[in-house]
């Protein structure tokens, strides 16, 4: 018998395997010891998912912002900034996370701004950073933006001590580039491998000075960009779209994985899931425990990283619990308890009712929204 190895199989991508030939009858075996499958730590790299607004703009506030799923914002010069799905996306794709200055300023030393992802510990551990035998990953990424030149991005651990910042070069303005970048990871620092935040990966806007430092090594502090990287935040109405994030283990970068609809949607959930919004829509069964004491019951639909906190809009009546005989009472908001990782209840203390009486509770204008949020 002889073996051969090849980069490729049709059906399975760029996996790597060994092909074992049978010298007395010509048969082949396939050995593919590189599976594909699940390989992005980056949760919604094809920017599909965006639970919160849609395809709306979210203005960059100075601390963190979510925006579409599991990407963040944070911005702490000029004002105005937005970040939103968009349609405008490089061949494969349907979607982009699109950046937009508003009005740009020059960062103070301290400014924080940038496009981030924090990474679980758990989907991190067998990357074994913070051992001594770190695994070696790979950062691609696609990048559109108005401007032209070195822009900075990162990878730090969770507790963001420990930083690998490197530069990425856009040549051609408005047109659509694919970035990758393989780096060994550090046995240095502490990366949790639990429900707390491992690892994130930064796309840098123009943070200070203070986050600036040496780029291609691992740096004890929290660095970003270098010094002489473009700070997008400088410069009115500038763009940045970001499509295609995948970080692997392996020092090649592999076709970007592609997973359903549905199944993104669930990892997303897993941080944040928004249950309703718009009027007259179910948000849960319930009774009055009390008088006038009313609680309902919510089932997540994936187990939630931690118990999580309700997000909700409030307004003059825009929630309704219906009892019997249609009858029913108008609330304005309210609380989350006895929340755990699978389940909560909905709870008003000032809903109205009798002890006993079973009723749902409804959105009641179409501003009305609830979702929760485990967010790193």
């Amino acid at each position: 018998m002889s073996e051969i190895k090849v980069n490729s199989i049709k059906g399975v991508g760029a996996s790597t395997a060994a092909i074992t030939v049978n010298n007395t009858d010509g048969t082949c075996t396939a050995n593919i010891t590189n599976n594909l499958s699940n390989r992005n730590l980056i949760i919604n790299g094809e920017m599909r998912i965006s639970q919160r607004n849609g395809t709306n703009n979210t203005t960059i506030a100075s601390g963190a912002t979510y925006g579409l799923d599991r990407f963040s914002g944070r911005s702490q010069t000029g004002s105005g900034h937005t970040m939103a799905q968009s349609t405008d996306a490089p061949v494969g794709f349907l979607n982009s996370a699109k950046i937009t200055i508003g009005t740009g300023a020059a960062p103070s030393a301290g400014h924080k701004n940038y496009f981030y992802q924090t990474v679980e510990g758990n989907n991190i551990a067998h990357l074994e950073a913070g051992t001594a035998n770190p695994k070696t990953v790979t950062f691609s990424f696609f990048v559109k933006s108005s401007l032209t030149g070195n822009f900075g991005a990162a990878i730090t651990n969770g507790g963001g001590d420990y930083s690998f910042t490197f530069p990425y070069t856009i040549n051609s303005a408005n047109t659509w580039e694919k970035k990758t970048k393989t780096i060994t990871l550090t046995s240095s620092g502490t990366w949790p491998t639990n429900t707390d935040g491992g690892l994130t990966v930064f796309f840098d806007l123009g943070s200070g000075s203070d986050y600036e430092g040496t780029p291609n090594q691992w740096n004890n502090a929290l660095d970003i960009r270098s010094s002489s990287d473009v700070k997008l935040v400088a410069t009115s109405s500038a763009t940045l779209f970001i499509t295609g994030v995948q970080l692997e283990v392996g020092s090649v970068a592999t076709d970007f994985e592609h997973k359903s609809y549905g199944q993104e949607l669930a990892l997303c959930q897993r941080y944040y899931f928004h249950l309703v919004s718009g009027n007259d829509k179910l948000i849960g069964l319930g009774m009055n425990y009390g008088n006038p004491d009313f609680f309902a019951e919510v089932t997540f639909p994936v187990t939630m990283r931690a118990a999580p906190s309700l997000d909700i809009t409030t307004g003059t009546n825009y929630y309704r619990m219906y009892q019997a005989n249609s009858s029913g009472d108008d609330m304005d908001s309210f609380v989350i308890s006895r929340a755990n990782t699978n389940k909560c209840n909905l709870y008003d203390s000032g809903s109205g009712g009798s002890i006993g009486k079973g009723g749902l509770l409804v959105t009641n204008n179409a501003s009305a929204s609830v979702a929760f949020s485990s967010e790193l």
